[in-house]
C-alpha cells in the first residue's frame, strides 16, 4: 500500500496541473485525461486489495491478526514458558488449554515450571484465513531437548485456543533425531511464487493423497500422491523416505516406497487442516494405533509443502498418546477423507 500512497499523491499532482492548464487547452482533451487517470487509479486500488487477500483468497482474511500477529502470538507464549511466567500472555476469558491432550488451566501448564532455553529450530504454519498457528519448536529442559508444537487459534487479538505437545524422547516419539533439528529446512523455508502456489482448495486435496495412501497400506502412487523427484519425509528429526534414506530398502523413493507397516497401525484420523497459504505448507493433524485396539496412539502433526501442484517435503512431529487421548483433546473438524 506504501506504492499506492506514493502513485495517488503523484496522482493528484497531475490533475491539479491538467486543471490548472485546462483553460488555454481544449476542454474535452482535459476532461478525457482526467478520465484515463481515473481509471489507472482503480486499477490500482483494485490490484492492491487483491494482493493484500493472498493467493487462493476470494476475500480478506476472517482474523484481525494478520501474519504477524499470529506468529507473534506463539512467540509470546514460547517466551512466557521459558520466562515461567504467563500472565501477561493476552488470553480471552474462554480460553482453551490442552498439555499432552489433557486440558488444564493456563497457570497449572507443566511446560511453564520446565522450559528453560529456546533453541534454534522453528517452523512456522500460518494459517490466516482460519486465524491460527503452529510452530513446531526445539526447546530445552534443564539442557534436555524437546520437540515442542504449539498450536494458538487466536481471536481478537487474544489467544482464545492453546495446544502444546512434547515430545522428548524415542520412546514418545517412535524417532527422536534431534540432532538434525538446527534450523528450518531449505525445503520448507522455500517462498513459491504467488504462480506457483495453489489455492486453499487445491492444496487440501493434494494433502489428502498421503492419508489416502496410509490407509491403503500399498504404495502413495497406487493412489495418486503428486510427489515431487527426489521429495524427503523427515520424522522427529530421522529422514524415513527419499534419496538419502537409509530406514528400510524401498524408502528412497517416497512415491513407491512400500506401507505395509502401516496395515498393522490401521486406519489413520485426520482431525484438524491448517492452510498457510502464502508459504505453500498444509498441517494435518493425524492419528492411528500402533499395536492394535487397546494400545497407544500414534499421533503427528504432518506438515506438507505443496507448489506447482506437487508435494516437495514432508515433516512430521510425532507423539505418542494413550488411546483416550488419541484426538489431543480437540474434536474432529474435518470430514472423513
Amino acid at each position: 500500500m506504501r506504492f499506492s500512497a506514493v502513485f495517488m499523491r503523484h496522482l493528484r499532482c497531475r490533475l491539479v496541473t491538467i486543471t490548472r492548464t485546462g483553460a488555454a487547452a481544449n476542454r474535452a482533451g482535459v476532461e478525457s485525461k482526467m478520465k484515463i487517470f481515473a481509471r489507472l487509479c482503480l486499477v490500482l486500488l483494485s490490484s492492491s486489495a487483491f494482493a493484500a487477500a493472498g493467493p487462493g483468497s476470494s476475500s480478506p482474511a476472517s482474523s484481525a491478526c494478520d501474519r504477524e500477529c499470529l506468529r507473534g502470538m506463539v512467540t509470546e507464549v514460547l517466551y512466557a514458558l521459558v520466562d515461567h511466567d504467563t500472565s501477561k500472555l493476552p488470553v480471552t476469558d474462554n480460553l482453551r488449554v490442552t498439555e499432552d491432550g489433557i486440558e488444564k488451566p493456563l497457570a497449572k501448564v507443566g511446560l511453564v515450571k520446565t522450559v528453560t532455553k529456546l533453541r534454534g529450530y522453528r517452523q512456522d504454519v500460518i494459517d490466516q484465513r482460519a486465524g491460527q498457528s503452529i510452530a513446531a519448536v526445539v526447546v530445552e529442559e534443564s539442557g534436555a531437548p524437546v520437540i515442542l508444537v504449539v498450536r494458538a487459534r487466536v481471536q481478537g487479538e487474544k489467544i482464545s485456543e492453546l495446544e502444546l505437545v512434547a515430545t522428548r524422547s524415542r520412546a514418545e516419539g517412535l524417532s527422536f533425531t534431534i540432532d538434525t533439528l538446527n534450523a528450518p529446512s531449505k525445503e520448507m523455508s522455500f517462498v513459491p511464487r504467488p504462480s506457483q502456489l495453489a489455492t486453499r482448495k487445491q492444496a487440501i486435496e493434494i494433502a489428502l493423497h498421503y492419508p489416502k495412501g496410509l490407509n491403503s497400506a500399498e504404495t502413495f502412487a497406487a493412489v495418486g500422491t503428486p510427489f515431487a523427484p527426489g521429495a524427503r519425509r523427515v520424522e522427529n528429526g530421522a529422514v524415513m523416505a527419499g534419496p538419502d534414506c537409509v530406514f528400510s530398502p524401498t524408502c528412497k523413493d517416497i512415491a513407491t516406497q512400500s506401507l505395509a507397516i502401516f496395515k498393522r497401525l490401521g486406519h489413520v484420523t485426520v482431525r484438524s487442516i491448517y492452510v498457510d497459504e502464502r508459504m505453500g505448507i498444509v498441517a494435518l493433524r493425524l492419528s492411528w494405533n500402533v499395536r492394535g485396539p487397546g494400545s497407544d496412539k500414534l499421533t503427528a502433526f504432518e506438515l506438507f509443502k505443496i507448489y506447482d501442484g506437487q508435494i516437495h517435503k514432508v515433516e512430521a512431529f510425532i507423539r505418542l498418546f494413550p488411546p483416550a487421548l488419541e484426538l489431543g483433546g480437540w474434536p474432529v473438524t474435518v470430514s472423513e477423507p
